[in-house]
């Protein structure tokens, strides 16, 4: 039986997901991702073998340590609070759609949702899907309004609760899911841009530059993206940073 969702001081809540390729591919697979496309466990960050390229996207959820709360909120302090789209858009200059998170505890399904929507995973999107009418819709609206249509979209809240009770681990309660870490998507953009994508900050953040040989799990790609937050922590004297992390892979042309 499905979980239902809570309402919790007048706020729309999910229950808290894994991060794990079952649920996700999972739940990729009821949104509209083909599945041609797989998440895959990234067990290590020098060894990537076992992951087919191309790889399209990371999905990583971390720890909130004192060192990177610090970074965000001097990142997040003097950013325009439009999202990143000053022109109302929907679609920045790398062709990035990005949603401000409104529902609670909905950030894995978020983050899920700017690894498919996004970068060349957009490609494998099916038409008439879900993911692909809330990037269609997403176009032209405003921050807060992306932002209210993901809210009151049935199939997206279905769609998350029918996989909650999936993983290795009971779902957590409401409470318990507040003290977890953060998912962060890691996407690289129509314009070989990296660009980190999470609901709760102010807008998509870019993070620098890839060659076209060059993914989201490439040396290059790993230093400007979860590389960077691993050496915050390092340099802060933090100690062993503990992080889960899958990659959107597959697809690649016969």
């Amino acid at each position: 039986m499905t979980i239902p969702v809570r309402i919790i001081d007048g706020k729309k809540t999910f229950t808290v997901l894994e991060n794990n390729p079952e649920v996700m591919n999972t739940l990729a697979a009821k949104l509209g991702l083909d599945p041609a496309l797989k998440f895959h466990d990234v067990y290590s960050l020098t060894d990537t073998s076992h992951i087919p390229r191309p790889i399209h996207a990371l999905l990583v959820i971390l720890p909130l340590t004192p060192a990177w709360h610090a970074s965000r909120v001097a990142e997040d302090g003097p950013q325009a609070a439009d999202g990143g789209y000053g022109d109302g858009s929907g679609v920045n200059a790398g062709g990035i759609v990005w949603f401000k998170q409104t529902i609670g505890h909905a950030c894995g399904s978020i983050g899920l949702l700017h690894c498919a929507i996004n970068g060349s995973a957009r490609k494998f999107v099916q038409p008439d899907s879900t993911f692909a009418e809330l990037r269609e819709k997403a176009k032209g609206l405003g921050m807060e309004e992306r932002a209210q249509m993901l809210y009151e979209s049935r199939a997206f809240e279905e769609a998350h609760q029918s996989v909650a009770e999936m993983g290795d681990t009971a779902a957590p309660s409401a409470e318990d899911g507040d003290r977890l870490g953060h998912f962060v998507a890691f996407v690289k953009g129509d314009d070989g841009r990296l660009w980190e994508l999470e609901g709760s900050r102010k807008g998509p953040l870019e993070r620098g530059l890839l060659k076209e040989d060059e993914d989201v799990l490439s040396e290059r790609g790993l230093e400007l993206g979860l590389g960077r937050v691993i050496e915050m922590e390092k340099q802060s004297g933090g100690g062993d940073l503990r992080f889960s992390c899958i990659a959107l892979a597959g697809g690649a042309e016969e």
